[in-house]
């Protein structure tokens, strides 16, 4: 295979990048996956076009790529008093700085290229927005208990983008699919918050596991019934049927579970839950779909 025959220099330069990129850990790609994935069904009646699909699957993949880079950039001084992180590739001094945002830089401007290349002027104007979050998001946890706050719109703004792309124009039912994914990611990036908690309170990094303390789980229980209500809400003006709610449901029951997970607030459990919104996501995107292939 091509990489048993390359120098194993280049052959760890390539796994330190990879590992820094997070393409081992491809939850945060699913995560934003699926949200873009309900825009565009939603947005394209169940019929998006294929080449939507490829930019926004490729970006999703690029830019969540990006926001690795960056946010290693910006925590890596940090990192290093994090028992999770300390041995990241920029914290460990196997990737420089400079590395870390030219590949951030280089990642943006594919994503935008494609953008400008393959999409209309409204997508190309709301793309400046997205990179603007990407941006600053790794640096509020300097100065914001909220930082999940800026990690959801940064999350969500693919959304907008998606739609956009797909019908030419923003509607309600974009804003409200944007703030149910905003809620959603506050709820489930607290749970990931958590699992840092302690290491985050010595070293002085701020987050809303530790703005929430002793009433987190119930708050992110309220985020995640505000979710499914919202979602309940698309469905209604959407005039979806009985698949998108069974997806909608099944959503519904993963937060209760993620609930069972974190219950003694234990880093394993916490961390279990957090992974475990993958499937939520993709609940609501099948039954969505489904629902919209049934029509």
């Amino acid at each position: 295979m091509l990489p048993d025959a390359m120098p194993d220099p280049i052959q760890r330069r390539l796994a330190d990048y990879a590992s820094l990129l997070r393409i081992d850990r491809p939850i945060g790609t699913l995560l934003l996956l699926w949200p873009t994935y309900w825009a565009l069904w939603l947005a394209g009646e169940g019929s998006p076009g294929f080449g939507n699909v490829i930019i926004f699957t490729l970006g999703v993949f690029f830019m969540r790529a990006a926001g690795c880079a960056i946010n290693d950039f910006a925590d890596r001084d940090w990192d290093r008093h994090v028992k999770r992180t300390r041995d990241r590739p920029l914290t460990a001094g196997r990737v420089k700085p400079w590395e870390a945002v030219a590949l951030f830089a280089g990642l943006c401007l594919i994503s935008f290229l494609m953008v400008v290349l393959f999409t209309n002027p409204l997508t190309l104007y709301l793309s400046f927005g997205g990179a603007l979050l990407a941006l600053i998001y790794p640096f509020m946890k300097r100065y914001t208990h909220l930082p999940q706050l800026f990690l959801g719109a940064a999350f969500s703004w693919a959304i907008p983008m998606a739609w956009a792309a797909e019908a030419g124009e923003l509607s309600q039912l974009t804003w409200l699919l944007f703030t149910a994914n905003v809620l959603w990611t506050v709820a489930y990036d607290t749970l990931y918050a958590m699992v840092d908690r302690d290491d985050d309170l010595k070293v002085g990094i701020k987050s809303t596991a530790i703005l929430f303390g002793d009433a987190d789980k119930a708050i992110i229980a309220t985020l995640q019934g505000m979710v499914v209500l919202i979602l309940v809400i698309v469905g209604q003006r959407a005039e979806l049927g009985t698949f998108y709610y069974l997806g909608v449901v099944v959503m519904a029951c993963l937060f209760v579970y993620h609930q069972f997970l974190a219950r003694e607030r234990e880093r394993e459990g916490c961390f279990k839950a957090f992974l475990n919104n993958s499937w939520a996501g993709f609940a609501v995107f099948t039954g969505l779909a489904i629902d919209l292939l049934m029509r």
